[in-house]
């Protein structure tokens, strides 16, 4: 089942069921008003949801057609944000290039840290308002959204209560990222509106590519229409279900708590990068230097994940930046 939110009478917008092809949208706001309601209910509104997905791909009803530019995210607020870093290879990168005497080492838990979640943005929103010597970058990752998860969690249960995956754009200010970090009191400023793709999918759309808590395809990121990566999610250290079992530790989840995955990265650097952070650093690395620069003004980021079919998953994310 595919989920989309669009413009409602809230600021959490209008649920809306859409097509597998994403070409065509019903109306489902009888049955939950909002993609938050609907998750918050789940046991209750999710047979209903299915049904008018099943009527839709048959036919069977009336639609639409799917505005994705026009979408805002699935979860325009959250009662919670959470996310990881939790690629090996972007962290042995990162520490590598930044603090080559001191290299990553193998952590017994996923990173992890609460981010703003009052102001997700839509999958064309700008990235505006940022000066360019804030270092404006763009992280692709995958996400799912949750139901209550009771604290204390174990791994494999936590899988249970996934349920939707979502595709980010955790927009990242690099020049404050480096004071944050050693402070050591998480992100603030280097991290602003996050932004989400038009679709939130059950983990069954993906058929096979669901498995072991990971979302095994590539992600496909270019920077103002030139290829940047295509890193695949397969290579994540730590599965979903291990990042919400360390994250509800010691207190419950709420419905609809987003978490993240982190910059998606591989070993192999044929696939190129997720992040421009991750180029730069291997830059350093290779010749000592970065080349790569930050987003500028007028730029244009675009993420999306293809099945094995070739058919968007999420949709894309396809933002531009406009700095004043």
């Amino acid at each position: 089942m595919k989920l989309a939110t669009v413009p409602g009478p809230t600021p959490d917008g209008r649920l809306m069921i859409v097509s597998r092809d994403l070409r065509r949208a019903v109306d489902a706001s009888d049955i939950a008003p909002t993609l938050l309601a609907a998750i918050e209910q789940w046991a209750e509104v999710s047979s209903a949801l299915l049904d008018r997905f099943d009527r839709l791909e048959a036919g069977a009803i009336d639609a639409v057609r799917f505005d994705a530019a026009g979408a805002l995210a699935p979860l325009p607020r959250a009662p919670q944000w959470l996310d990881g870093s939790v690629f090996t290879t972007h962290l042995d990168l990162m520490a590598q290039a930044l603090h080559p005497e001191k290299p990553n080492e193998p952590s017994e838990f996923p990173f992890v840290y609460q981010g703003a979640s009052d102001d997700l943005r839509g999958p064309t929103d700008p990235i505006a308002g940022y000066r360019l010597d804030e270092g404006i970058d763009f992280e692709g990752e995958f996400g799912v959204i949750v139901d209550d998860v009771p604290m204390r969690v174990g791994a494999d249960e936590a899988i249970e209560h996934i349920r939707l995956l979502v595709l980010i754009n955790d927009v990242s200010l690099r020049a404050y990222a480096g004071r944050e970090i050693t402070v050591g009191f998480g992100f603030l400023n280097a991290k602003p509106s996050t932004a989400f793709a038009p679709i939130a999918v059950t983990p069954d759309e993906l058929g096979g590519a669901w498995s072991g808590g990971r979302v095994q395809l590539p992600l496909h990121v270019e920077r103002s229409g030139a290829w940047f990566g295509h890193p695949h999610g397969s290579e994540m250290t730590f599965h979903f279900g291990e990042l919400i079992a360390h994250a509800a530790r010691t207190r419950r989840l709420s419905a609809g708590t987003i978490i993240g995955s982190g910059t998606v990265s591989n070993a192999d650097r044929s696939v190129g990068s997720a992040c421009i952070a991750e180029r730069r650093a291997i830059e350093i690395i290779e010749h000592g230097t970065p080349s790569t620069t930050f987003l500028g003004d007028g730029e244009a980021v675009r993420i999306e994940v293809l099945d094995d079919s070739g058919s968007s998953v999420f949709g894309e994310i396809d933002q531009s930046v406009v700095v004043h």
